[in-house]
């Protein structure tokens, strides 16, 4: 392995142990922050303000890995010289995606308010944040250019997600951090281990 494969799996391997370590310490209750937003954001779900949110979230939530993985799947069809890397993309996605899946049973944390399901980590940001991990490398593998405004993007979205969340306060604030701990560890493991990073030609 060299030293910048090493690197992205450490620093993959280091956010995984960040998502479990705080999973663990808000798992029976919820640290003041929490507290804090979730009473400021009390009851807006019934207001336009939730009302938007919800509008957003529709959007931003579990149907972009589909979205995204349809988008792969045309790119196999049509460019048969990216089809390795389009299964390779695809597998990240999953395996990012299957975070908020397993885990939530792991940590039996209950939400801000009555809501099915459980807390922690947040499906919905699990779903931006791996939709936009896979987006940016599918960039820099094959639009280098576009990679910068890929990562705005993404990072914008989630942060979106994330609030809407909250806002209608069906997660705690750190439900979401633990999303994109949980979706950046198990993407930088699987996207080093499928050799995806680095890219060739990254400065070493």
């Amino acid at each position: 392995m060299t030293l910048q494969r090493g690197l992205y799996f450490l620093a993959g391997v280091l956010l995984l142990i960040g998502f479990v370590t705080l999973g663990l310490l808000v798992d029976d209750r919820p640290p003041p922050v929490d507290v804090a937003l979730a009473d400021a954001f009390r009851g807006q779900y019934t207001r336009p303000a939730g009302q938007v949110a919800e509008l957003i979230t529709n959007v931003l939530g579990p149907v972009l890995p589909f979205a995204l993985g349809a988008v792969l799947v045309v790119i196999a069809w049509r460019r048969r010289d990216l089809t390795v890397l389009c299964v390779k993309l695809a597998v990240v996605l999953l395996l990012c995606r299957l975070t908020s899946l397993i885990a939530k049973p792991l940590f039996y944390r209950e939400r801000p308010r009555e809501f099915p399901d459980l807390s922690y980590p947040s499906g919905h940001v699990v779903a931006v944040a791996c939709t936009g991990f896979v987006a940016v490398l599918l960039c820099a593998w094959t639009r280098p250019r576009l990679t910068r405004l890929a990562i705005t993007i993404a990072v914008a979205a989630t942060v979106a997600g994330a609030l809407c969340r909250v806002v209608l306060g069906v997660h705690w604030l750190t439900d979401t951090a633990g999303s994109v701990l949980a979706v950046g560890g198990v993407g930088l493991i699987s996207a080093t281990g499928l050799g995806l990073l680095p890219r060739p030609g990254d400065p070493a």
